[in-house]
């Protein structure tokens, strides 16, 4: 069973946490830099990623993320967790931890009253819409290079991966739908897989 990590620093930390375990996995809060020794994959879910940057900082979590990640590990960032990810946030000078080459634009969907629930075409996850929640979303504006765009809204991007990294500007963990906890576990297996294979070559 993989042992997947929720970053309990702020946001959606037990409904991330339920939506792993009903799609297969354990899941743990982390909150130190110990703790990120023994995972298989991190989830960073909502919140403010100003004060979260600061927290990662302050905890000494910012740099083991980036070295394990870089190394291979899966890392999934959910609204606020794609901004603290992203290379950079457009009209701003924000620090992140840069694993995803996208840029993004806080707060474009709108304030907390414009939240909504859409249903969200996403062909990597079959032919049935996902019903994404979107709160205070950001979208993003630049694809780089080696990013898949796996949905938008609006012509404006809301989820993508590059490699072992996956982004979403919505929340799975409030829908209900455990597909893209699912589809994010599928990358971690395939990321044991290969670690597996390496070790066994060595």
């Amino acid at each position: 069973m993989a042992r997947i990590g929720v970053l309990a620093l702020q946001g959606d930390v037990e409904e991330h946490r339920a939506s792993l375990r009903r799609a297969g996995a354990e899941a743990v809060a982390v909150k130190t830099r110990e703790q990120l020794d023994d995972l298989d994959g991190l989830v960073i879910p909502g919140g403010e990623s100003t004060a979260v940057m600061r927290l990662l900082e302050r905890f000494g979590l910012a740099n083991p993320i980036v070295q394990r990640v870089r190394s291979g590990m899966p890392l999934w960032g959910t609204c606020m967790g794609m901004i603290v990810v992203a290379h950079d946030v457009a009209d701003m000078e924000q620090p992140s931890l840069d694993l995803l080459d996208v840029t993004v634009r806080r707060n474009a969907f709108g304030r907390q009253n414009e939240s909504a629930e859409v249903d969200l075409s996403i062909p990597a996850l079959g032919s049935k819409p996902f019903p994404a929640i979107f709160i205070r979303a950001p979208w993003i504006e630049r694809v780089g290079q080696g990013v898949e765009l796996l949905a938008s809204r609006n012509g404006h991007g809301v989820m993508v991966r590059q490699d072992n990294v996956l982004g979403t500007s919505f929340h799975p963990e409030l829908s209900g739908d455990p597909r893209i906890h699912a589809y994010f576990l599928a990358m971690v297996e395939r990321a044991r897989r290969l670690s597996r294979k390496r070790s066994t070559a060595a």
